[in-house]
């Protein structure tokens, strides 16, 4: 366990513990500086006495220090406290802003949509990014990075998430800290003509001119829309289908340049200019030629955060290879991460980050204990076992986040990257002469024919492992407590492996053993629930109950309603499922459940529940003073001026009322 005695990893592990805290704590921003400020002078103290007297808690102040550090630049970055922040000049009433683009996000099938800054809210400079949403049909082009928009709107708050276990797209946004959006439609805005460019304005026009010059090319659509996110970045053309056989092959992060695709790169440019280290100052010119190339790529593809993050931890391996120090490999990364994330706190919480790191540090971990475990004499075979290595000590690294964020585990990852990764070379640079020549209009038609045909093998091969549903598993049950759990167990295996004594196999064994009880926990608590829930559909209405690990399902089925089960299903760790159309009457410990539809025929009982859907012609006045409610609940279904109504008489009555739309789904308990 040398690779945790180096300074980097220690002051990176307390910068991360500060950034979870500031995040999650929002202490307030006076009270943190204070203590951060106090800590730098006992710091400077007591290394004073660290070099005179060897004082013995220098080391731990310092720790403290990093991880009052971590908590500060959370809370300076927290809208919260800017005064600057567009938060504490907004308007009851409609506001006028000035909003710039950031960054061009993949459409919905309503509406086009942008994070976007805000630059002016009513006259007034402001800073702060928001979530801006276009209707579909009411834009018939779309917004480039760095163009200005004059709106008039009233920023709304992100909704948090309405159904059980759905995703939690507010909780996403706060951790790129933003907390507001715009709907608008075409009469609401004006473009400005007089807007400033930006070094991500550039890049993106750039990135839009090459994009334009592919498609005049003798390319598939489906081959350029992979083209442009292997070597761009642009994803918004694949296609449902072709990211689905990527993503059951286990092969999606080809699709996304990052950390793989940049780390290919390295290697081709470490083979390419070795020549150079004959000439004088040979490795410091290859060292710029390479740091001006792999910059160069980033900026090309849209300098996004995961290009720019992969960019920046491959620029400190890149210094670590010119210094001749492989060693050194799992200080750099450590040092590059300390670096990102002192610029960049809540990229922490990227999955993106966390998978390219996760990858990288364990494939320089486990990768050399796995080749001192084998070495073929044949050298194919050791190219094989090679990659395979790669491979392995990769997925042991994102597996667990993979199970946590995506529930998926494609079996056969193993084979799409044996049969993939060793042509990616190929594939990257071949594709960045293509880029090069097609931007000079000098692509040769046989070079076009050429490069379609590796990536539509490349496709091939990918669609037929996708095919094997067998060794594709899905919604597999994996909460935050299994995650930690897991990568506990995978240290613990990798420190028996470098050091196998039974001390070290004891905390393997007792890593498993907490697992499996937790499981089992989680199971026993998942047989004895049961549970009613009204979801929020619009036009719709599903009702879900769960008696043990089994779930029935009341409605008519929907795209939505389908993927809520699912997603439900998972969370909860249910067996067996079973659907029925929506019937009237429920009950649930005692508990007397009415749901009137659209006939709006009267209960003839006193209710604890009485649930309105699709909107039935009722006076809910009348029906109150006739039955016996104890609380009224209405769903997604309902016309809006109806639910209105039915608020305004609940509370005449004083009766509680609740709207899907507005609180979330319903739990009958």
């Amino acid at each position: 366990m040398r690779q945790f005695n180096f300074i980097s990893v220690k002051l990176t592990i307390a910068l991360i513990l500060g950034i979870i805290f500031g995040f999650y704590a929002e202490p307030k921003l006076h009270f943190v500086l204070t203590a951060l400020t106090i800590l730098i002078v006992v710091l400077a103290i007591t290394f004073k006495k660290q070099q005179r007297d060897g004082f013995p808690f220098f080391g731990l102040i310092a720790s403290f220090t990093v991880v009052a550090l971590g908590v500060s630049i959370v809370a300076i970055s927290n809208p919260k406290n800017g005064k600057s922040h567009f938060l504490h000049q907004l308007k009851t009433d409609k506001n006028v802003w000035v909003i710039k683009v950031d960054e061009i996000l993949k459409p919905s099938p309503f509406s086009k949509r942008y994070i976007v800054k805000a630059k002016n809210l009513n006259e007034n400079k402001v800073t702060g990014k928001l979530v801006l949403r276009i209707a579909s049909d009411s834009l018939g082009h779309s917004l480039q990075v760095d163009d200005e928009l004059l709106v008039y709107a009233n920023a709304e708050t992100v909704p948090g998430p309405l159904n059980p276990n759905q995703f939690d797209y507010q909780g996403f946004l706060k951790k790129k800290q933003i907390y507001h959006q715009l709907n608008i439609t075409e009469s609401q805005f004006l473009l400005q003509s007089n807007s400033q460019k930006t070094l991500f304005g550039y890049a993106s026009s750039i990135r839009f001119s090459l994009i334009e010059k592919l498609k005049k090319e003798n390319f598939g659509e489906e081959e350029r829309a992979i083209i442009q996110a292997l070597l761009l970045g642009q994803r918004n053309d694949i296609s449902e289908d072709t990211y689905n056989n990527y993503k059951n092959a286990g092969a999606v992060h080809i699709l996304a340049v990052s950390g793989l695709h940049i780390g290919i790169l390295l290697l081709l440019l470490q083979f390419i200019l070795k020549p150079l280290e004959f000439l004088a100052h040979g490795k410091i010119i290859k060292l710029i030629a390479i740091m001006v190339f792999l910059w160069g790529f980033a900026f090309i593809a849209g300098l996004s955060a995961s290009i720019v993050r992969a960019v920046t931890m491959f620029s400190f391996i890149a210094y670590a290879l010119f210094l001749n120090r492989p060693t050194n490999t799992f200080n750099i990364v450590a040092l590059s991460m300390f670096f990102i994330l002192l610029v960049e706190p809540l990229f922490l919480f990227q999955v993106g980050f966390q998978m390219s790191y996760a990858a990288v540090i364990t494939i320089v971990w486990i990768y050399p204990k796995l080749q001192r475990f084998w070495h073929p004499e044949n050298r194919s075979l050791r190219k094989v076992w090679q990659l395979l290595s790669v491979s392995i000590a990769a997925q042991l690294g994102v597996l667990p986040l993979s199970l946590f964020y995506f529930h998926q585990f494609p079996a056969l990852f193993f084979v799409s990257n044996l049969v993939v990764i060793p042509f990616l070379g190929l594939i990257l640079g071949t594709g960045i002469c293509v880029l090069i020549l097609a931007s000079l209009n000098i692509l040769p038609e046989f070079v076009a024919t050429f490069y379609n045909f590796l990536i539509g093998s490349m496709n091939s091969v990918i669609e037929f492992v996708a095919a094997q549903e067998a060794f594709v598993f899905r919604d597999i049950p994996f909460d935050s407590i299994q995650l930690l759990l897991s990568y506990s167990i995978v240290v613990f295996f990798v420190i028996f492996l470098s050091r196998p004594k039974f001390k070290n196999l004891v905390f393997v064994l007792v890593g498993l053993i907490i697992f499996q009880a937790w499981v089992v926990l989680k199971n026993v608590e998942s047989a004895s629930k049961e549970e009613l829930i009204l979801t929020h559909e619009i036009a719709n209405t599903t009702l879900l109950k769960q008696k043990g690990k089994h779930l029935q399902v009341f409605g008519k089925p929907t795209q939505l309603s389908k993927q809520l089960v699912s997603d439900y299903k998972t969370a909860e760790r249910i067996d067996t499922i079973s659907s029925y159309s929506l019937q009237n009457s429920f009950s649930i410990e005692n508990s007397k459940i009415y749901v009137m539809d659209s006939l709006g025929i009267y209960p003839r009982t006193e209710l604890d529940h009485l649930v309105l859907t699709q909107s039935p012609k009722i006076n809910l006045e009348r029906l109150l003073d006739s039955i016996k409610v104890k609380n009224v609940i209405v769903d997604g279904s309902n016309y809006k001026s109806y639910i209105n109504r039915w608020r305004a008489t609940c509370q005449k009555q004083k009766l509680p009322f609740h709207y899907t739309g507005e609180k979330g789904a319903y739990y009958f308990k």
